[in-house]
């Protein structure tokens, strides 16, 4: 099995109101031959939450983890 370099951090600052929030997606192997995308999200400077999704193929993930990154930056959340 070949390594992923699936990753994408996204920043969402605002000092106006007080927002200085990330997310950071990833896909990721598991150990049963399937593959997660990891996100996880929180306030910068605290270790934020996290959540699996599992998937049977890579290509299945990817296209997850591009569906919420296009979601996210809807909401105004940009590359670092």
């Amino acid at each position: 099995m070949e390594p992923l370099a699936a990753s994408l951090l996204l920043k969402r600052v605002d000092l106006g109101r007080n927002m200085n929030r990330f997310y950071h997606l990833s896909v990721e192997p598991t150990l049963f031959g399937g593959f997660a995308v990891c996100r996880t999200w929180g306030r910068l400077g605290a270790t934020g939450r996290t959540r699996l999704d599992l998937f049977a193929d890579v290509s299945s993930a990817l296209a997850h983890l591009e569906k919420l990154a296009v979601q996210k930056h809807k909401r105004g959340y940009r590359p670092d």
